[in-house]
């Protein structure tokens, strides 16, 4: 496992970060602590979490419970000071059990107007309520979650630098956000002197989002030119194998993420992984995968969330295969 440079924090984080997401809910504490294991064995280092992860696993467990496996793997293990711990604020809802439709599933509309927010008495509530379940004094990397454009910016950015004054967090940055909005949080911040975001979390892969879907949370070409041009913001690319659409053929039927997607580029660029796989002899999620790690305008660090070790296994195989100039041109150009 490579290191890169996170934004302009001058720490070194590794190249893939391990997802965090369904520890404790989905996946049972043996497997969690295994796969952690298996990653930090491997040199990983970047580990990423959030509050609300994962109150939608069932109705009346309220989320939080990612945060406090990995606080009972890093007392287990010792590890503290071995990673590069990442949290998120303002993606929890305020009432989880509103959240769920009457057949018990997870309502995302109602979701979206629950969440509890950016505003500077939540985030300061929400870093405290995180630190308690990881039984940790700070986390390295603490993002808002979702991007709250219903509190004022200055009172947002106020209580993260007084979140990193206090020593509860070193780092800042954000995640499901438009580009003109990162300018603006990078002008107020400049201007007031308030610590400044070093990544930006998005969903990010090898095929475009279809412009009729688009969404905060999706990379498009204004933000990857824009994150070309700033390299003290690294991006953060999470669900980056789209669900395992690129090695199962069903799941490009949907539904699911392959619906942001769907449409003839998306075609034509699922039809250039197939073949780029069958000549390097890779799955199409390692190819995918391959080519996150090699662009460089701007880098990508994938954010993966491996259900078993056999997945993590296979996926970091991807570490090991190279693309040839050839072979990324060939995914580059493929499509509209």
């Amino acid at each position: 496992m490579q290191t890169m440079t996170l934004g302009g924090s001058g720490e070194q984080v590794s190249q893939v970060a391990l997802g965090c997401m369904q520890m404790g809910t989905r996946q049972d504490e043996a497997t969690s602590f295994a796969l952690l294991d298996r990653y930090t064995e491997r040199g990983g280092n970047f580990l990423d979490t959030a509050n609300c992860y994962m109150w939608w696993h069932r109705r009346g467990i309220g989320g939080g419970q990612s945060e406090e496996l990995l606080g009972r793997w890093l007392v287990r293990r010792g590890r503290r000071d071995d990673v590069f711990l990442a949290t998120k604020g303002s993606g929890m809802v305020t009432d989880p059990s509103a959240a769920f439709t009457e057949d018990e599933e997870p309502d995302w509309n109602a979701a979206g107007r629950l969440f509890e927010g950016a505003g500077g008495e939540t985030l300061h509530r929400a870093i405290d309520g995180s630190l308690q379940r990881l039984g940790t004094d700070y986390v390295d990397l603490y993002y808002v979650h979702v991007d709250d454009r219903t509190t004022p910016l200055e009172e947002t950015l106020e209580a993260l630098d007084d979140i990193v004054r206090a020593g509860k967090a070193r780092f800042i940055g954000w995640s499901n956000v438009r580009t003109w909005r990162l300018e603006r949080i990078r002008q107020l911040c400049d201007r007031h002197g308030w610590q400044s975001p070093v990544a930006v979390q998005q969903r990010h892969t090898y095929l475009r989002p279809r412009i009729e879907r688009d969404q905060a949370s999706n990379v498009d070409g204004e933000q990857l030119d824009y994150l070309a041009e700033h390299d003290d913001l690294t991006l953060v690319a999470y669900s980056p194998i789209v669900q395992g659409v690129y090695d199962v053929a069903d799941k490009r039927e949907g539904p699911g993420l392959i619906d942001l997607y769907r449409g003839p580029d998306t075609d034509a660029r699922l039809a250039a992984v197939d073949r780029v796989a069958s000549k390097v002899g890779a799955t199409g999620s390692q190819v995918v995968l391959a080519w996150l790690l090699a662009q460089r305008d701007p880098r990508v660090i994938p954010l993966i969330g491996p259900r078993t070790l056999e997945q993590f296994d296979e996926l970091m195989a991807a570490l090991d295969l190279r693309l040839e100039g050839p072979v990324l041109a060939e995914l580059d150009t493929a499509g509209a």
